[in-house]
């Protein structure tokens, strides 16, 4: 699993203070294959996407993680 989406999940599951494993699959929101292809790659973007009540922005540089509420 890419680091991006580990530290996305672990945020997650903090703000909700629960382990990792009791989040939903990830599959329901995503196709996880997909997204680590996009976040492995070289190129130049940046992934949105809505999982388990938050909203995950991931940035180019894949450093850039952000969980927040999904109306924000």
């Amino acid at each position: 699993m890419h680091s991006a989406l580990t530290t996305a999940l672990d945020r997650i599951a903090a703000r909700k203070g629960c382990d990792r494993a009791a989040l939903p699959p990830l599959y329901d929101a995503i196709d996880p294959e997909a997204l680590a292809a996009v976040l492995e790659s070289d190129a130049d973007v940046t992934v949105r996407f809505e999982y388990a009540g938050s909203r995950v922005v991931i940035g180019p540089d894949s450093d850039e993680v952000t969980v927040s509420d999904p109306d924000r």
